[in-house]
């Protein structure tokens, strides 16, 4: 079964951190990109950052540069983010998707870019 199970979210002050974790399992890790997309309440599911297992290339949203960091496993076939001084207008349901990789990266892909998507996890930041 093709699957990626996205866990870590939770509840958590303004300005903590919390992990993200996107296990891949079904198909070949090193041949797709892995996004995380998150959707808030009444918006638009938006891509927050991709990481190309091929290259290693990575994309950030403007908003959470230098707060966020994705990274992938490639032995355990998992990617990360962690998410730094986190801020009220990061919560949402986080979701990890998978994009087939067949041109290298050249600019964040888009929800409607993406091949596979998992079930998101809930990330709740107060003020």
């Amino acid at each position: 079964d093709v699957q990626l199970q996205a866990s870590g979210g939770g509840l958590v002050q303004a300005g903590g951190s919390l992990r993200l974790s996107c296990a891949v399992s079904g198909f070949s890790f090193g041949d797709y990109a892995i996004g995380w997309f998150r959707q808030a309440p009444g918006k638009e599911r938006e891509g927050v950052s991709c990481i190309s297992n091929s290259d290693g290339t990575t994309f950030y949203l403007d908003s959470v540069k230098g707060r966020f960091t994705i990274s992938s496993d490639n032995a355990k076939n998992i990617v990360y983010l962690q998410m730094n001084s986190l801020k009220p207008e990061d919560t949402a349901v986080y979701y990890c998707a998978a994009k087939l990789l067949s041109l290298p990266l050249d600019r964040a892909p888009r929800p409607r870019d993406m091949d596979l998507w998992g079930k998101g996890t809930l990330v709740t930041v107060s003020s």
